[in-house]
């Protein structure tokens, strides 16, 4: 593709810069999700060089401190405006391979610092997520199964929407279910029986053809916007007092949040999360900071039993 300039315009706005974005993205392995959220990043970008009349293949660092500047004053939180700052350093990378820029104007720019220890997702405790499931076997089959799945899982929820009835099999006695995580990641993991007995419930009405696992009266995919909503109508059923401020996500930080709080290491969460930094783990462990977890009591306790002996 090329992108030489073309005489009084700029060269990748308008519809260069659309081939371009697509390219970039059809050459990274990433979900629908992803995807999307990247291209809206580039496109901020572009839109905002434009209005300024500047070739963003000739951007410093200054512009992008700009940029990311007016971002906040929107207001963005940091982690939204550095997520954002992300996608269009990827961009720029791509940019670099094709020798279409010397270097990357975003590296040098001026990040917001984004504190890895907090999550600013709003979690349930384990009594809310039983009242958000009753509340969800009150709605119907599909709510149910998917639901169920969210917090029995922590499955994203782009995972979620994405299945397959296909996705669906058995594995050394297990049950299991295949999907592609982030990063175009395949993976897989165990149903337990709550989330068994849901899926059965819910296959009993929905029936055995194949295509998405989840589907509207129409038969076609529920989309993610919708278990959002849903999420939401569930928990004002429920009663939960945050309920205007959740998310589907917030299951998945409540599936984590439980699972350190009963002990499950850290290493078997990160991995059954699908989290390539443990420190993504961490922040949802928010008893991470109780002194009763100090490891210098287990070491004194270890020496205490060796001078016994």
């Amino acid at each position: 593709m090329s992108l030489q300039p073309h005489p009084g315009r700029n060269p990748v706005i308008g519809t260069a810069a659309e081939q371009f974005t697509e390219a970039w993205l059809t050459n990274r392995r990433l979900s629908e999700h992803t995807r999307a959220a990247y291209r809206r990043d580039v496109n901020g970008w572009l839109t905002w060089c434009a209005g300024r009349d500047l070739d963003p293949l000739h951007a410093s660092f200054l512009d992008v401190n700009a940029y990311a500047r007016d971002l906040e004053a929107r207001p963005l939180a940091p982690a939204s405006v550095a997520r954002t700052l992300s996608g269009v350093s990827s961009w720029y990378d791509f940019l670099i391979k094709l020798r279409a820029v010397p270097a990357n104007p975003v590296s040098g720019a001026d990040r917001p610092q984004v504190d890895r220890d907090h999550s600013s997702t709003v979690g349930l405790t384990p009594a809310e997520v039983d009242a958000l499931l009753a509340a969800a076997a009150r709605a119907g089959r599909r709510t149910h199964a998917m639901i169920t799945l969210l917090a029995d899982l922590g499955l994203r929820v782009g995972e979620l929407v994405g299945l397959d009835l296909a996705d669906l099999g058995h594995e050394r006695g297990h049950r299991t279910v295949r999907f592609t995580g982030k990063g175009g990641k395949p993976r897989r993991r165990a149903v337990t029986p709550a989330v068994s007995a849901a899926l059965d419930d819910y296959l009993s009405e929905r029936g055995s053809e194949p295509g998405p696992l989840f589907v509207t009266a129409t038969g076609a995919r529920v989309d993610r916007h919708a278990v959002f909503r849903q999420v939401r109508r569930l928990a004002a059923d429920a009663g939960i007092a945050s309920a205007g401020r959740l998310s589907p996500h917030s299951l998945r930080h409540s599936f984590a949040t439980t699972a350190r709080a009963e002990g499950v290491p850290l290493e078997d969460v990160q991995d059954a999360m699908g989290h390539a930094d443990p420190r993504t783990t961490r922040r949802y462990d928010r008893d991470r900071h109780n002194l009763d977890r100090d490891p210098a009591y287990t070491i004194a306790a270890a020496r205490a039993r060796r001078n016994r002996g």
